[in-house]
Parts: structure tokens; C-alpha cells; sequence
């Protein structure tokens, strides 16, 4: 059993640090409550000493607890130190080393590892000063969850998000050793999602993918303790937290932040690339004016990593295919040089993009042959972690 002190600031988030206790309490950790003065107006100390089982800690100057230098114990006897939802006052706090209260003196005293979940909006997140004390703080090995995109309170819609409870609670199990390491040391790089390619400065050519199964596979990979790089086109709720996330529009953005990365051990192919582009148009194309657009073959993201100096161990790609599916994909796979490919059927009992199932099929070169799995039809969760499980099973 670890004892995490869990460091609650304020925001309108400080209400799921309740779940987060009970996730902690039940794998069987002891839960420490450590309050900013400020947090008691969104969550009251009655309700987090009820779910923990244990006093909750706000005051740097409370009777009977500073004859044993309250601060100094809270530090010492922690294994690990949550901060959840992590506002940018107490980041900053924390980065600049200032003791102004109890939960930034002890965090000056601590020497645990520190798990950090912010909190705030979208805004005061890609601030410069906040995104220096973030850079600060990772410097200094603090480990960072989320912040996720989605909509905040104010009514806005960005990064800035806390991470969900059970994001928070994986990540504290990872750090505390208790998670799968079966892929830890390893860098993954994933592509997901669309790519959008502009016809004017107002209008594009997109596809329908969502991204959804990319990020089921990074979350299955960070699970497993993997590195992990997402790439990835516009996403309308980007559900990753752990990994290091790289937003792009253009399939030649997407290549150059691929291109960019080295010492990768293995390469995941899932974002639906536009195959064209069109010729740049400077004005907007007026409704009514005759349209011929001028197509520009888009560059060969899997090929060129296959192709490259730096070809990870392990290349894998995915194909869409709506006819004669296994005759492409075999094909595909001896034409991009990559070592797996995943075959993804598109029809009417199997639509994939923007579902929660999806239905996929192995092809693994073997030599001159080629190995055919089908997974079946699953959550695309599922099969993002039956794909970690091939991946553990190629470098064992």
C-alpha cells in the first residue's frame, strides 16, 4: 500500500478529486487530503475526509499539527504526490519555489515523485509565463496527465480540461510501479485522424476518420509504459493523456513532424492521410464561378518511413478498403515495406469511422509469405490492445 497525498487547488474540477480519492483508496492506497484555502469553495473537507478515511490538511498553521512540523511529515511520509486539478497559481507556486501556504511549502519540502493534473482554461494553459513554469516543472521530472481538449465551464472549448479520475488514478499506479511495463524503454510514434487539405483560405478536403481507434492505441501503448508520440490531424476530442502530442492539418505537416522524430522503435500508420491536395488558391472561390481544381499528389507518409535512414524495427500501416479488401492490402503492404498492416473493411456492417467497434485483419509479412489473423469485430479498444499484445509479442 503507497500513501498518496493528494493536493487539491481550486476550480470548478476540484469536485472529481472525490472520485479520484475513491479510485486511490480502492487499490488500496492511502489517500492524505491536502487542500488550498481557496479549494473549500468547490469541494468541502467534510466530503473528502469521508471518502479517504482521513483528515483533510488546509491550514500551514493548524493547532497541534505544526509541534511536528506538519508540512515536513505530509512530505516525508508520501510516496507520491497527486496534484488534482493543479491550477496555474499553484503551478507557478511551485515552479518558483514559494511557500505561501501548506500545500506549496510542502511541495518545497517534498522529495516523492509529483503526479500533476492541471486545470484551468484554454487560455491561461498556451499563456507564455504558464507554458514556462510547465517547462520548468518538467525539467525537474514532474510527471504531467492531461490537460485534455473539451468544454470548460465557462462555457469555451479547448485544452485545459482535467484529465478524467481514472486517467489520473492509471498514471499515479504507473509511477508507483503497479501498471504493465511490458513496453516500457519502447518509443512509439502513432499517426491518427484526418488531414485537411485547403482549396482557399476558407474551405478544404477532409475524410470522415475520427481518430478514435489512433487514440485507442496510444492509450493501450501508454498502459503498457511505451513513449509515445501521437501525431495527429484535427480531432475533435483528443482522449489521450501520457503521450506526447503533436496537432498538424496538412498531410505535409504530418510528414514533417513524423520525419522529425528519431530513435523510434515502432512506427503506427493509422491516420487517414489525403492522398491529394489541391493547388493553393490565394482568394476564396466564389459561389457560381466555374470550379476546376488543380490535384497535387500528396507525399507517401508510411513509404518514406519505411524508405528512411531511421526505419523503426517495427512498421506497421492500416488500410481502408471497400472492394476486394484482402487483394489491396496484400498488395499494400508489399508496396509500402511495412512489416504489419492492418485491414480495415469499410461497409455497411462495419462503417469504422466515427464508431466505437471497428472490425480489423493482420497481415504480417513472413518472408515471401504473408500471414492472415482476422481479429474480428471489437471496441476499438479491444483491438487497440490486442495490437499492444503483438507488439509485447514481436520484441519478446
Amino acid at each position: 500500500m503507497a500513501t498518496v497525498t493528494l493536493i487539491i487547488s481550486a476550480g470548478i474540477a476540484a469536485y472529481k478529486a472525490l472520485e479520484l480519492t475513491r479510485l486511490l483508496r480502492k487499490e488500496g492506497h492511502r489517500v492524505v487530503p491536502v487542500m488550498t484555502k481557496s479549494a473549500g469553495h468547490f469541494v468541502t473537507p467534510l466530503s473528502l475526509e469521508a471518502i479517504a478515511e482521513h483528515p483533510v490538511y488546509d491550514s500551514l498553521f493548524a493547532a497541534g499539527q505544526e509541534s511536528q512540523i506538519g508540512h515536513i511529515q505530509l512530505a516525508r511520509q508520501s510516496d507520491l504526490i497527486v496534484i488534482a486539478p493543479a491550477s496555474a497559481q499553484i503551478l507557478a507556486q511551485y515552479a518558483l519555489g514559494l511557500a505561501e501556504d501548506l500545500p506549496s511549502t510542502m511541495l518545497l519540502a517534498n522529495t516523492a515523485p509529483v503526479l500533476v493534473a492541471p486545470a484551468m482554461n484554454h487560455r491561461m494553459w498556451q499563456a507564455e509565463a504558464t507554458q514556462k513554469t510547465i517547462a520548468t516543472l518538467r525539467g525537474r521530472g514532474v510527471a504531467f496527465v492531461g490537460p485534455n481538449i473539451g468544454d470548460m465551464a465557462c462555457g469555451e472549448h479547448g485544452i485545459g480540461r482535467m484529465a478524467e479520475p481514472e486517467e489520473i488514478a492509471d498514471a499515479a499506479s504507473h509511477i508507483l510501479g503497479l501498471k504493465d511495463t511490458s513496453l516500457s524503454g519502447k518509443r512509439i510514434l502513432v499517426t491518427g485522424g484526418p488531414t485537411c487539405e485547403p482549396i482557399d483560405p476558407v474551405r478544404y478536403i477532409a475524410n470522415r476518420s475520427s481518430g478514435k481507434q489512433a487514440s485507442a492505441i496510444v492509450r493501450g501503448l501508454v498502459a503498457c509504459g511505451a513513449e509515445v508520440i501521437f501525431v495527429h490531424g484535427p480531432i475533435s476530442e483528443l482522449s489521450v493523456s501520457g503521450a506526447e502530442c503533436h496537432g498538424v492539418q496538412t498531410a505535409q505537416e504530418m510528414l514533417d513532424a513524423v520525419m522529425a522524430q528519431q530513435n523510434i522503435d515502432v512506427f503506427i500508420a493509422a491516420a487517414a492521410v489525403a492522398d491529394w491536395r489541391v493547388a493553393p488558391r490565394a482568394q476564396k472561390v466564389k459561389k457560381g464561378a466555374a470550379l476546376t481544381l488543380e490535384m497535387i499528389e500528396n507525399p507517401d507518409i508510411l513509404l518514406s518511413v519505411t524508405q528512411s535512414v531511421f526505419r523503426p524495427p517495427l512498421v506497421i500501416g492500416f488500410a481502408a478498403e471497400t472492394d476486394s479488401s484482402l487483394d489491396h492490402a496484400q498488395a499494400k503492404l508489399r508496396r509500402k515495406g511495412c512489416d504489419w498492416l492492418l485491414l480495415n473493411e469499410i461497409s455497411a456492417q462495419n462503417p469504422a469511422f466515427g464508431a466505437e467497434e471497428n472490425h480489423l485483419i493482420l497481415l504480417a509479412q513472413q518472408g515471401d509469405k504473408v500471414a492472415v489473423t482476422d481479429w474480428g469485430r471489437g471496441s476499438k479498444d479491444a483491438l487497440a490492445q490486442r495490437l499492444c499484445a503483438e507488439i509485447t509479442g514481436f520484441f519478446a
